[in-house]
């Protein structure tokens, strides 16, 4: 089982908010995941990223992949050293 950190969309139509989850690779964008990691929010002026560190760093050590997209979330804030 392939672990990724990735975006699952939430709100409404053209107002999107987002968790960043840990998921299985083979799951649905929107369908279960592990745990929640942290979320983002792009319709805040300038963009709100909010990432429960400990968290996130904890799936990374265990082998979780991020996507490229979550990957530049997480690069943009200098949240964790990857």
């Amino acid at each position: 089982m392939a672990v990724r950190i990735r975006l699952t969309r939430l709100g409404k139509k053209k107002k999107p908010f987002y968790r960043i989850v840990v998921q299985d690779s083979e799951s649905a964008r929107d369908g279960k995941f592990l745990e929640v990691v942290g979320s983002y929010d792009p319709m805040q002026e300038p963009a709100l990223v909010d990432i429960k560190q400990d968290k996130l760093q904890a799936w990374l050590d265990r082998g979780a992949k991020p996507t490229d997209t979550v990957r530049s979330l997480i690069a943009k804030n200098s949240v964790v050293a990857e």
